[in-house]
């Protein structure tokens, strides 16, 4: 692993409103940062009270990548009161990115992507608190990232970060939500410490698959990172199931979704293997 010049944006939302926004809230406003009154219409939903809303205002969730599918990720997981969002992501954004990256818009091409998505974030979101590293998975500083950690979006589109990813979240314990997409597939598959990691599952990387030029239908994107932020808020609430020991294929041409079951591999170099 290297240590590179990175750029950082670890600022959180100005506390002031620009001398152009009026001075006090309109009373319609409900309040950001006290109660729970944003979040009225999702509380109640089997699973989610007071006391799981208060989890996930409590809980860091790293994303790795904010392209379509991270990007994507990152709104819901800031929507549903996750309070802190650490992003990761290398790189500036150019054209061909907007199909998906909705993020972003055409004035912030060849500025940087993960510190465009941070910004859009804070504007959207004033309570939660965006952190932003413009480096890859290879960087030194990232294991005390994921240290901190309670869940991680793997959004990433290439093998190595993959399976460095996945090693490195594997040793701390930390539960990882792995989203991926390409044409009008994806998949998805939730890998927490007792059940099989990503490696398990792919053991060798696919020989064909080109991490820069591969074509996508930015719906699917979009799609693979609601379902990520999903089981994020399953993860950290408790509610529901997750996709664990359960590798999610989903074509959005026939619009069918289809559950296969995994297991963990005796001879995993990540995870030891085991039943």
């Amino acid at each position: 692993m290297t240590t590179s010049p990175v750029r950082e944006d670890t600022i959180s939302a100005p506390t002031t409103q620009p001398t152009t926004q009026p001075t006090t809230r309109p009373t319609t406003q409900p309040a950001l940062l006290d109660g729970l009154d944003r979040f009225d219409r999702q509380l109640g939903v089997p699973g989610l009270g007071a006391a799981e809303q208060r989890r996930l205002r409590a809980a860091t969730v790293v994303v790795a990548g904010v392209g379509g599918v991270g990007g994507a990720a990152a709104t819901y997981c800031a929507a549903a009161g996750i309070g802190r969002l650490v992003l990761v992501h290398p790189g500036d954004l150019e054209l061909p990115d907007l199909n998906r990256q909705t993020l972003m818009t055409p004035a912030d091409l060849g500025g940087s992507r993960v510190l465009t998505a941070a910004r859009t974030l804070r504007r959207h979101f004033p309570d939660v608190d965006v952190v932003a590293h413009d480096t890859g998975l290879d960087d030194d500083r990232v294991p005390a990232l994921l240290d901190r950690a309670d869940v991680v979006v793997d959004a990433r589109h290439n093998f190595p970060e993959r399976y460095l990813l996945n090693r490195l979240c594997r040793e701390r314990g930390v539960p990882t939500v792995v989203a991926a997409m390409a044409g009008v597939q994806l998949q998805l598959l939730t890998c927490v410490p007792d059940g099989p990691c990503w490696r398990c599952v792919f053991p060798r990387p696919d020989p064909a698959w080109e991490p820069l030029g591969f074509r996508v239908l930015g719906a699917v994107a979009g799609t693979a990172g609601c379902l990520a932020a999903a089981e994020a808020v399953k993860l950290l609430t408790g509610a529901g199931s997750v996709l664990s020991g359960r590798l999610l294929f989903g074509d959005l041409w026939s619009m069918t979704f289809r559950p296969v079951p995994v297991r963990r591999s005796p001879g995993c170099p990540d995870c030891g293997g085991g039943a």
